[in-house]
């Protein structure tokens, strides 16, 4: 489990863990992509976020976001899994959509982007909430436990004719 330490600071030399993010109608979600990640710090306030970590090859990884509107950090939650981190921050105005992540609207940050696959227009449908979220990080979870190798891919009809 991560930890919620306060006043992370931002290390020397670090890149941003690239962040995909989509709005629901309680929570923004925030999946930041990163290999095997460890020493895994975020910090939820009620205005920004700050992940601090590193990645397979001991990059430090640090992200400071500020977002769009106010959040309720002690009703967030944060899940490690061994290519992404997680976090599900609960809106203090439910019911209100995010037109985008971060409060400065002239400010994109190369590593940020829409999650397209999750994001739905969702203000005229019932309420999802955190059922929805345990759904999608157990079937997260689930697929990354699956070891092995590849499907055999044998049963593929020979299109080279």
């Amino acid at each position: 489990m991560a930890m919620l330490p306060k006043n992370l600071p931002r290390p020397e030399d670090c890149q941003g863990a690239k962040a995909l993010w989509y709005d629901r109608k309680k929570y923004v979600i925030i999946n930041f992509t990163v290999q095997n990640p460890k020493d895994v710090e975020v910090d939820i306030q009620d205005t920004f976020t700050v992940l601090s970590c590193k990645d397979v090859d001991d990059n430090n990884i640090y992200n400071h976001i500020y977002f769009y509107d106010k959040v309720i950090k002690f009703d967030s939650q944060v899940k490690v899994y061994d290519r992404s981190i997680h976090i599900l921050i609960r809106k203090a105005k439910e019911n209100v959509a995010w037109p985008r992540l971060q409060k400065d609207a002239d400010l994109k940050p190369n590593w940020m982007a829409v999650d397209f696959d999750n994001w739905r227009d969702w203000e005229n449908e019932e309420d999802e909430g955190m059922a929805e979220y345990e759904q999608y990080f157990d079937m997260i979870q689930d697929a990354g436990n699956k070891k092995g190798g590849p499907p055999a891919m044998d049963d593929l009809d020979d299109l080279s004719d």
